[in-house]
């Protein structure tokens, strides 16, 4: 297959839509990306790899780091994981507060911020030094060193992230979080906040 003219095709195909696109602009920090920014970058199962547009710059994973989470945890306790997040689709927003009062504060599934705010207490309960875990582990996975948390988007997650709040002292209440509140908050940000290209 010759990824080189696909990705130089579907480049060709959206090229008249980049720049027409809006940041994300609740998290301050965020809302200074270029949205004139493409990529697309392909590594194969054979390590080959395909890039095109600005895929050697480094963003902000923000969300993406939800599966890096939960396979940490994974690695950590297995299954057990799933005693405290369900594995369903929720079909309300990523940062829906109804659901979760709705179901006594079991976040329907790891990958919408309520989940990842438990996968996060998970994270504090297992480890040490979670954060540096959490670093060291993307940094295996990836094979590279240099991939760090942006302090300037974590503290502007943590400023404005009133919604991440509410969800885990809603799920506090209910018995869902086990670790002080400022201290998951604190790591999620900081685990969305990891930058790599």
């Amino acid at each position: 297959m010759d990824y080189h003219k696909i990705l130089a095709e579907i480049n060709e195909e959206v090229s008249h839509l980049i720049g027409k696109g809006k940041v994300a602009d609740y998290i301050p920090e965020l809302a200074k990306v270029n949205k004139e920014k493409f990529a697309i970058y392909l590594l194969t199962l054979d390590g080959d790899s395909y890039e095109i547009g600005d895929a050697q710059e480094a963003f902000s994973i923000q969300s993406i780091s939800k599966v890096f989470m939960l396979a940490l945890m994974i690695s950590k306790i297995g299954k057990r994981v799933y005693k405290r997040v369900d594995v369903e689709p929720s079909g309300d927003p990523f940062n829906s507060l109804v659901q979760l009062e709705h179901e006594n504060g079991i976040p329907r599934n790891p990958f919408i911020n309520s989940g990842a705010l438990v996968i996060t207490d998970m994270m504090l309960s297992h480890f040490d030094n979670p954060k540096e875990e959490m670093i060291s582990f993307i940094r295996s996975l990836a094979g590279d060193d240099n991939i760090f948390y942006n302090e300037s988007v974590a503290i502007s997650e943590m400023r404005t992230g009133f919604k991440n709040a509410a969800m885990v002292n809603l799920m506090k209440s209910f018995g869902n979080i086990e670790n002080d509140i400022d201290d998951v908050l604190e790591l999620y940000c900081y685990c969305c906040s990891i930058e790599m290209s």
